[in-house]
């Protein structure tokens, strides 16, 4: 059998960048620099006891709703899902697709809150404009991209992962062990309160 997936995905991972912003020295050194600065975001928002939002489309939406879940089982965070059926057909049906995740933002998101933007392109409207709800609030940013690396997401965070890659199935494993590594090395850190 070959492995060829396999490589490309580890390939793929050691390629991946971590931006603190966008400007031109804002890329981590390296894969463990930019896990720490992560952690760290996260661990920051755990000691405040501010609301964690994942938020994604597709196969995204399915890393963004597990993550909601681990890092408040695991992580000990407050996590909200903004993943209610009558919310989101109720909010598409009267406002749009591109607000299911912007319109329950301006009520549900705080100053120092972060959210969490997962979107494979980077370009999802739904999910820029969610992003842009997210800095009026002045809450914490934190993108998970792929494909082009100027996508419009990875211009707006406060941290940027960016997975050098136009697959759907390579970007979306990535973000998962990302966020999936994370979580776990808080539990480890902190160990989990049942």
């Amino acid at each position: 059998m070959d492995n060829q997936y396999i490589r490309n995905l580890i390939e793929t991972l050691e390629d991946t960048e971590i931006w603190q912003g966008n400007g031109a020295d804002a890329k981590c050194a390296g894969y463990d620099e930019g896990i720490k600065i992560l952690v760290e975001m996260f661990t920051r928002h755990k000691i405040n006891q501010s609301q964690l939002f994942f938020l994604g489309n597709g196969g995204s939406s399915a890393i963004a709703s597990h993550m909601t879940a681990d890092y408040m089982k695991n992580g000990g965070m407050n996590t909200y899902s903004l993943y209610d059926n009558a919310v989101t057909t109720c909010i598409g049906n009267d406002y749009g697709y591109e607000y299911i995740f912007s319109r329950p933002m301006e009520f549900l998101v705080r100053e120092g809150d972060l959210a969490v933007a997962i979107s494979s392109s980077g370009n999802s409207v739904n999910i820029i404009n969610a992003i842009e709800i997210a800095r009026i609030k002045k809450a914490d940013v934190i993108t998970f991209t792929g494909f082009h690396s100027g996508n419009r997401a990875k211009q707006l965070g406060d941290i940027n992962v960016y997975v050098p890659c136009k697959k759907y199935g390579i970007v979306e494993s990535i973000h998962n062990l990302i966020l999936q590594q994370i979580v776990d090395l808080i539990m480890e850190r902190d160990g989990v309160k049942l």
